[in-house]
């Protein structure tokens, strides 16, 4: 693969430009090709910034498919995997004229699964008459599809119960003892997987399978000439999650809706097996009413020192070890009742190993939920476990998202991933943000911290919403302060006449809710996590952004706290090291919502006052694209007149 031949793909009227409608030149997309079709010759690690608009996904296919090896590409959601794998991966391919095979691998809940279909549909429990119904439309799905994906299936909800029920965990899945193994779509997608020449899978699935060696990536690895990230900001969080250690009361819960369905299907002479599985799911709803707040995070000294927490945990400890000491005589009738022997001695020594923490690099925290308690331990630093893969064989390692750096400084986000050999490349968004859009941030601002602050909030943006018309996203740091915004504007839409419709997070799914955003035309949505990043509204429907404060994570993360102490104690500043580096990147995503093509124009509003008053402000606001600025409303309002 040569420069030259690169080049030629990515020029005026070259190979894209011919095939692909819409199709236009972009030095920034052109460079990062380059740089990264070098990074896979020479089997290098690459870590690439390309601003909203550079085109990155062709700029890392067109490198990869001339190649010609085997490439993982991993990406941030399902949804980019589908678009990867369904559109984009398919226009490339066919333009370069390139003989390459594809597949997507997905995680294994997303398959359906003949074992658990038939056991669901045979007993005939549901938890409404709606999954009742599902499961018939499931059946037939299973009957005609040749992917048991179930994102196929429009029909049934992605997040309707039932899909727990006719899918397969790794703790549940019989393997090859199953009677449906060959048919399997799970062991299908793999097959393909290993064939073929590029595979597009998500982070979740990448980090399990190289921890777990349960879904078909590891396998997948040794053969792979390059792995690509997609989204690759996200890459630090999933990764903590699984080379950390997790295990939950929802864990046991399952356990004992299988072991119900084995003793009544398999051994109902079995008297101590229906004794033993009502007493570990009471223990363990038992410990779940030890917390009183469900979405609380606690360090495990303040869990500990919970009235009646380490009773609770001891006694449910003893109802799962009673279970797995009766699953074991029955093991040997079938192999569903085996599973559950196996499942119930993992979940006994994931309890204990948290209790007992033998490793000093964990941090152990507790996660409460409505109906659930999950015990984390998660790792200070990824560094290290994630290094023993990249220097596994020699390989290209490509990592790109538009947010990684902190003023083109890249320095944060190679520690945290063991990066230290890594090339960095930054490409600023080829679109004209002086013209295009106005950063304003108002003046007389309490302090963040205030009480009147989310009041103030709304006061400020009110006029703003009036002079847009709508057409906005209002983003939150917390799911508190995003009710609170909603419930304010309500009242203040009502008083002032205004009928922008207004939109929750919540209310319905994601994606229902920006179908609705999207063909209102002037709705305003007030979100927090799920709406500041992967979301891609073009056009005048959205028009503002709308900050409420500056993103830092909550001072109270127990897993935040360790790793500040460590820094701290280390010598270093960690503020600046990582809490600012991390709010940066987040605020990056936030405010990449708002221009998202060369025709978008509009408001971005962050109304947290820090930005000016704080020394680090100026650090964060030259991190953002290169708005034109503003304190004055005024400005905002002028802005908008000009689209009349």
């Amino acid at each position: 693969m040569s420069e030259q031949s690169i080049r030629q793909v990515f020029e005026k009227d070259g190979t894209l430009a011919k095939h692909i409608d819409g199709y236009s030149e972009r030095t920034q997309q052109l460079e990062m090709a380059l740089a990264i079709g070098d990074a896979i010759e020479n089997n290098t690690q690459l870590v690439a910034e390309a601003g909203t608009g550079t085109g990155k996904t062709f700029a890392y296919l067109v490198p990869a498919l001339l190649t010609g090896g085997k490439v993982i590409i991993s990406t941030g959601t399902k949804n980019l995997q589908d678009q990867l794998y369904s559109r984009d991966l398919p226009n490339v391919r066919d333009a370069l004229k390139v003989p390459v095979t594809v597949a997507m691998l997905k995680g294994r809940a997303n398959y359906v699964c003949h074992y658990h279909l038939e056991r669901a549909e045979q007993e005939g429990r549901f938890a409404s008459r709606e999954d009742a119904k599902y499961v018939h439309v499931i059946k037939t799905f299973a009957e005609n599809t040749k992917t048991g994906d179930k994102s196929e299936l429009n029909s049934v909800p992605e997040n309707a119960m039932i899909w727990a029920s006719v899918t397969s965990t790794r703790d549940n899945c019989l393997g090859g003892d199953c009677a449906y193994y060959k048919e399997c779509f799970v062991m299908e997608a793999r097959k393909k997987a290993l064939e073929a020449d590029v595979v597009v899978v998500n982070h979740h699935l990448f980090f399990a399978d190289v921890m777990l060696r349960d879904e078909g990536v590891a396998e997948l690895l040794p053969n792979a000439n390059t792995v690509i990230f997609d989204e690759a900001h996200q890459l630090p969080e999933v990764a903590g999650l699984f080379f950390g250690e997790d295990v939950s009361t929802s864990q046991l819960l399952e356990l004992a809706r299988d072991c119900t369905t084995a003793h009544l299907t398999l051994a109902k002479d079995c008297v101590a097996l229906g004794n033993a599985i009502p007493s570990l799911e009471k223990a363990a709803k038992d410990f779940r009413l030890v917390f009183a707040y469900e979405g609380s995070r606690l360090p495990v000294q303040k869990a500990l020192a919970l009235k009646g927490f380490e009773e609770a945990f001891d006694h449910m400890k003893s109802q799962l070890q009673a279970l797995a000491t009766v699953l074991e005589t029955q093991a040997a009738r079938d192999p569903l009742l085996e599973k559950c022997w196996q499942r119930s001695e993992a979940l006994y020594d994931l309890f204990r190993r948290w209790q007992t923490a033998e490793n000093n690099n964990l941090v152990r925290w507790v996660e409460v939920f409505t109906h659930s308690v999950q015990l984390h331990a998660t790792p200070l630093s990824v560094a290290e476990g994630f290094g023993k893969q990249l220097n596994a064989q020699p390989r290209a390692w490509i990592f790109t998202s538009a947010t990684l750096a902190v003023k083109s400084d890249f320095s944060h986000y190679l520690e945290r991933m063991g990066l230290q050999d890594a090339k960095t490349g930054y490409w600023e968004s080829p679109f004209n943000y002086q013209e295009q859009a106005l950063f304003y941030v108002p003046a007389e601002m309490p302090d963040p911290n205030s009480p009147s602050y989310t009041a103030s909030v709304v006061a400020a943006v009110l006029p703003v919403l009036q002079a847009s018309g709508g057409r906005a996203f209002v983003l939150s740091t917390s799911l508190r302060a995003m009710r609170e915004i909603h419930a304010l504007l309500k009242e203040e839409f009502i008083e002032n006449g205004i009928e922008s419709p207004l939109l929750l997070q919540g209310e319905s799914s994601r994606t229902e809710l920006l179908d609705r955003f999207r063909k209102l035309g002037n709705a305003v949505l007030v979100g927090s996590q799920s709406f500041w990043e992967g979301v891609d509204v073009r056009g005048e429907a959205l028009s503002v952004v709308i900050i409420d404060k500056l993103p830092f994570a909550p001072p109270d993360d127990p897993v935040l706290s360790a790793r500040v102490d460590k820094l701290n104690a280390e010598g270093k500043n960690a503020f600046m090291e990582y809490q600012l580096p991390y709010s940066v990147i987040t605020l990056k995503q936030g405010a990449g919502r708002l221009i998202r093509d060369e025709n978008d124009r509009g408001v971005l509003m962050i109304c947290d006052p820090r930005l000016i008053t704080k020394s680090y402000g100026k650090r964060i606001w030259q991190s953002l694209p290169p708005f034109k600025r503003t304190r004055m409303l005024a400005d905002v309002q002028a802005f908008f007149e000009k689209e009349v």
